[in-house]
């Protein structure tokens, strides 16, 4: 079954029971570290290497040509990881097959073809199938084996539900604005200490001054 953001459960029926409240309730488990995040305030090194790691993943998605979505998902798992997990330093190819590896995990989530062979042509150092593998077991353990990512898509039509919109090309333009902002920011390093839920509220709040101004 293809990953949907906007329901990152399993099923319909799933999907039905409770599904807010389960979503505020474990949204947390789907974020970076705390401790991470309060050690990004007070070092630069982690700070450049995301930086350079959403750089990757990006011109990944654009060799690609992959949804947004699927680099999204990419960058979620990465930051998660990263903040569990110690990163060498010197040694920037390890950093590369991190992000090869998060957007390889993301595609098969979304159920779209990745080869890795298609960017790599004009690299030193090529990652072979079972090397892009390994990297892909170690990622899924240090996250749990939690793929489903929570995000802020996943709450977004609830946010935009209690505007009680009545006219449905309005309340779609209010979502693809708010699902843009929510796009564009997620380079913003400083919005990692904020739940998903949080930025999904921002985005509709943000684009709905934007449209309806008042």
């Amino acid at each position: 079954m293809e990953f949907d953001l906007e329901n990152p459960f399993t099923s319909f029926e799933e999907h039905q029971s409770n599904t807010l409240l389960d979503l505020f309730a474990i949204e947390s488990d789907h974020m970076p570290s705390h401790n991470f995040i309060q050690y990004l305030k007070i070092t630069d090194f982690y700070v450049s290497l995301r930086q350079e790691a959403v750089s990757l993943v990006l011109q990944i998605q654009f060799s690609c040509n992959f949804e947004p979505f699927i680099s999204y998902l990419a960058v979620t798992y990465l930051d998660r990881f990263i903040s569990r997990q110690e990163i060498p330093q010197r040694k920037p190819w390890v950093l590369r097959l991190l992000a090869v590896s998060c957007i390889s995990l993301a595609a098969k989530m979304k159920n779209t073809h990745f080869a890795p062979s298609k960017f790599q042509g004009d690299q030193e150092l090529i990652f072979d199938a079972q090397t892009i593998h390994r990297m892909e077991l170690l990622i899924l353990d240090a996250l749990n084996w939690r793929m489903r990512s929570i995000t802020p898509f996943s709450f977004l039509c609830f946010f935009i539900s209690l505007f009680e919109p009545k006219d449905p090309p309005l309340t779609q333009a209010l979502k693809d604005r708010a699902s843009d902002i929510v796009f564009k920011a997620h380079s913003e390093i400083r919005l990692l200490e904020f739940k998903p839920s949080v930025i999904a509220a921002s985005a509709v709040l943000l684009s709905s001054h934007e449209l309806f101004p008042l």
